[in-house]
Formats: structure tokens, C-alpha cells, sequence
């Protein structure tokens, strides 16, 4: 039997993080959900994805992680493991996230 593996996505300013973990589960911490057992992608081939290795040197100490609930925008239990990533928010998705203080604001121009 394969080890139980979680994708989650969540707001993190103004961008959406996309990573992979081994335990997704509701902290300590009142509020936020606690993950744990990050995994990134082996590199087998030369080609190495960017935005892979940002998020891996990002959290490359990271025992835990701990994000709010009302930054999450989904949690999935998946078979295979993909490549983690972060993305700019797109305002016009389908779903919308619960509105937080530190979602991005339109930029004015003077």
C-alpha cells in the first residue's frame, strides 16, 4: 500500500502555493492547519524546474508549516506527486477565497 500523499493550495501574499506533503492535519495552533512531511520532486534528468527549486529552498528548514484555514483553497489526496509550484493569484477564478486582509489589492496609479 502507497504512504497517503496531500497537494494543497493556499494564499500566501498575493500568490498561490501549490506543495505536495506526506501529513496535512489541524494544528495546535487554533486556526490554521499544520502540514508536514513536505516533498518535493527527485531530480532524475538534467532539466530542473524553477519554480520547484524556489519553494524547496524556501522551505528547505521547515519541520512543520503551519497556514490559516482561510488561506486554503484546497486540499487533495492524490496518488501520484507532482510538481510543486507557485502561481499569481488570478481575481477572476471560479472560487473565490474567504476574504482575508492580505489578499492583493488593485494597484492606482497617481
Amino acid at each position: 500500500m502507497a504512504a497517503t500523499l496531500y497537494r494543497i493550495s493556499f494564499l500566501n501574499q498575493g500568490q498561490v502555493y501549490e506543495l505536495y506533503a506526506g501529513s496535512v492535519q489541524h494544528g495546535s495552533l487554533p486556526g490554521f492547519i499544520e502540514i508536514s512531511d513536505l516533498r518535493f520532486g527527485e531530480h532524475t534528468t538534467v532539466v530542473i524546474d524553477p519554480s520547484e527549486e524556489k519553494l524547496k529552498a524556501e522551505f528547505d528548514s521547515v519541520d512543520r508549516l503551519h497556514v490559516p484555514f482561510h488561506s486554503v483553497i484546497r486540499i487533495d489526496e492524490v496518488t501520484r506527486h507532482g510538481s510543486s509550484k507557485i502561481r499569481e493569484f488570478d481575481g477572476n477564478a471560479i472560487v473565490t477565497p474567504f476574504p482575508a486582509a492580505f489578499t492583493t489589492q488593485d494597484k492606482k496609479s497617481d
